[in-house]
């Protein structure tokens, strides 16, 4: 290895301490990138980088048009009714309210994406459920948080039109490819929170918990109809691929007649003014640029830095030894950068950028590889502490997210491993 390919050790190194110190994502990505050019005698490399990584096509259209169908569900309140129908039948099942709550959170994590989105408006709900039904406050936040991995389904997740498109396969191929495994680690944690909450007591109650529970009546009134419309554009792209070829369309199609169907509805059941509900829907195609194209960009950077100084070439080498080797790699390596920095994206894209691209040259499927590395990235996530969606459930449950995450950890553990020796 040359002095440059050790440097550019140290700055994974210091970009993983960076990230882990809650440091701006797309800063640290990008700096460290841009450090490994301009060491290299490259910089342009890392320019050109973030500018053909700005306008990927397919992954702008699904990724925005997917945020700005989140954001006017939120603004028509239209997810908080969906959560409510869902939650409405599980009142009274004891410590069985721990894997149902799971359950319920992973399904409505395909409709609502976002982790802390997610945890947001299903863990206002759920979590006052269990901890009056005498559940501990952290094993109530972890019930709700192990559900979130329903976004590995989801069209509106970044990496399944990321992966696809790096595969050349169509989207809704790359999401049936992983939804077993994906529904192989919704069922791990669910029966391993389970069965951990029960060893841990958390099933016997806690004389503070009703006490801590806040619920603000805000005036909400649930509609069923707008709780249906959360999925109208999930059931027009399963429907479409699967059953009635003619109504196939693409993700961004599906978001917009979504949102138009959602429109009318809301003009008629809630007096929605039009010109706030079309703000909404485009400023959640700004922040959905900002924020989550803002992370691919700049790990594509990140990954032309590390390209630059000869790492990765190195590093394809090894992997052309063992099948094993990039088996780990692409396992424990976006498990355990997810769980210290908390950010399940900023471990996966980086890892994908750069690696799973070559893939075949050491005897792997690009789908594959890049699937083991999203659903383990979201596993490490799901166990970190200082994941924005921990804090958001930690918060509502008034419970340390050190106790959480140790709740969390034993089953995400566990399924991280089954999916190492078992998916690809």
């Amino acid at each position: 290895m040359s002095i440059l390919e050790y440097v550019a050790i140290a700055t994974i190194a210091v970009t993983i301490y960076a990230l882990a110190k809650r440091i701006e994502t797309r800063l640290v990505l990008f700096t460290a990138g841009f450090f490994l050019c301009a060491l290299s005698f490259d910089p342009m490399k890392a320019l050109n980088a973030f500018a053909s990584n700005m306008t990927k096509g397919s992954l702008i259209l699904a990724i925005c048009s997917c945020m700005g169908f989140a954001f006017v569900s939120t603004m028509t309140k239209a997810d908080r009714s969906l959560v409510h129908y869902l939650a409405s039948p599980i009142r009274g099942l004891g410590i069985f309210l721990i894997p149902v709550c799971t359950a319920v959170t992973f399904v409505l994590n395909i409709a609502i994406p976002s982790a802390a989105g997610c945890s947001a408006a299903v863990g206002s709900t759920l979590i006052p459920v269990m901890l009056r039904a005498g559940i501990k406050p952290a094993a109530a936040a972890a019930a709700v948080f192990g559900g979130t991995m329903g976004s590995l389904l989801s069209p509106g997740s970044a990496h399944n039109p990321f992966i696809a498109n790096m595969a050349g396969m169509d989207m809704m191929d790359f999401i049936a490819y992983h939804t077993p495994w994906s529904v192989t680690v919704g069922v791990i944690s669910a029966v391993g929170l389970l069965i951990w909450c029960f060893i841990l007591g958390d099933h016997k109650g806690d004389k503070n918990a009703k006490a801590e529970v806040k619920v603000v009546d805000d005036g909400f009134k649930a509609n069923p109809l707008m709780a249906f419309l959360t999925l109208v554009p999930i059931l027009i792209l399963v429907v479409g691929n699967v059953w009635i070829p003619a109504m196939k369309m693409g993700v961004a199609q599906a978001m917009v007649l979504g949102a138009v169907i959602m429109l009318v509805c809301a003009m008629v059941l809630q007096r929605t003014n039009p010109q706030e509900f079309t703000k909404q829907f485009f400023n959640g195609l700004g922040k959905a640029y900002g924020d989550v194209m803002g992370i691919i960009i700049a790990a594509g950077v990140f990954a032309a830095g590390l390209q630059a100084s000869g790492l990765i070439s190195t590093f394809i080498a090894m992997l052309k030894e063992s099948n094993d080797i990039a088996r780990w790699g692409g396992s424990i390596g976006p498990w355990l950068l997810a769980t210290i920095s908390g950010s399940g994206d900023a471990a996966t894209f980086a890892f994908n950028e750069a690696v799973t691209p070559h893939a075949k040259e050491f005897g792997m499927e690009i789908h594959s590889l890049g699937g083991l590395a999203y659903l383990c990235g979201a596993i490490g996530r799901t166990m970190s502490p200082i994941a924005g969606g921990m804090i958001v459930v930690c918060g509502i449950a008034q419970a340390n997210p050190i106790e959480v995450a140790k709740r969390t950890a034993v089953p995400m553990t566990i399924a991280t491993f089954v999916l190492a020796l078992f998916m690809v």
